[in-house]
């Protein structure tokens, strides 16, 4: 079974290290900083194999190079990003699959928030990934990509096993959850999972992981097909890529 290490860094990005006890080898996933990977990395004792970029974004790669330089780690990310990535060794494309040890890692391309977005789902272990492009009841602002690109890369994680652990890296939970409520007020499963992340936050503990079936039932934009968020905001019976879109321009302004 993988070890999985949630680091906080920064403002609210959380880079993630998974260990694989069995052949030693850890990956260091968006790791915007170093120093805090080095000093886990030593606590226990472990070496680091590889860096996982989701994208491009200095908050997400800026302790690349100092990594690699002080752990010869191979730096892996999204092949669309290679020119963007620092110190990139390998350029992985959609449907490649990886591995951490014995367990396989499947990129699939999720465009929207940057061009060259991926994600990482350790297929045998039921966890995925997923850098900006969906959080915890949110999904990344769309700095490069359309509404349109950002909806059909969710529709690709919205059919992955419902059981699949969800590690995004930033925490934006009660914001998110605050606009998922003013869209669907009357969804009883967004409320009660609303008061576990506002004690978790009071105790300033992560909120993630999250799961896809917990996300199927509480992310408005993986709920764009709900009558009634619909009806809160006026798209009723419109095409869901539209209601998308619509989602994320609202909570752009929230």
């Amino acid at each position: 079974m993988l070890t999985i290490l949630t680091l906080p860094v920064l403002n609210d990005n959380y880079i993630y290290l998974v260990h694989d006890p069995v052949s030693g080898e850890t990956a260091a996933v968006d790791p915007a900083v170093a120093a805090p990977v080095l000093a886990m990395l030593k606590r226990h004792n472990w070496a680091l194999t590889y860096i996982l970029n989701t994208h491009h974004h200095s908050d997400h790669v800026g302790g690349n190079l100092e990594l690699k330089q002080k752990t010869g780690c191979k730096i892996i990310a999204g092949f669309s990003d290679r020119h963007r990535i620092p110190g990139i060794d390998i350029a992985a494309r959609e449907y490649d699959t990886l591995s951490l040890g014995k367990h396989p890692i499947q990129v699939i391309d999720t465009p929207g928030h940057t061009n060259g977005h991926i994600v990482y789902h350790f297929t045998n272990d039921s966890l995925l990934f997923c850098g900006d492009t969906l959080f915890v009841m949110g999904c990344g602002r769309l700095f490069e990509g359309s509404a349109e690109q950002l909806w059909h890369s969710l529709q690709k994680l919205k059919s992955l096993p419902a059981a699949t652990r969800i590690y995004c890296a930033h925490e934006y939970t009660q914001t998110n959850g605050r606009f998922a409520l003013s869209v669907e007020p009357g969804n009883q499963a967004l409320q009660q999972i609303m008061a576990i992340v506002n004690q978790l936050r009071a105790k300033h503990e992560p909120t993630v992981p999250s799961t896809i079936a917990q996300e199927l039932v509480t992310n408005p934009f993986f709920r764009e097909n709900s009558p009634a968020l619909q009806a809160t905001i006026g798209m009723t019976d419109k095409k869901l890529v539209d209601v998308f879109a619509r989602l994320r321009k609202l909570k752009d302004s929230f």
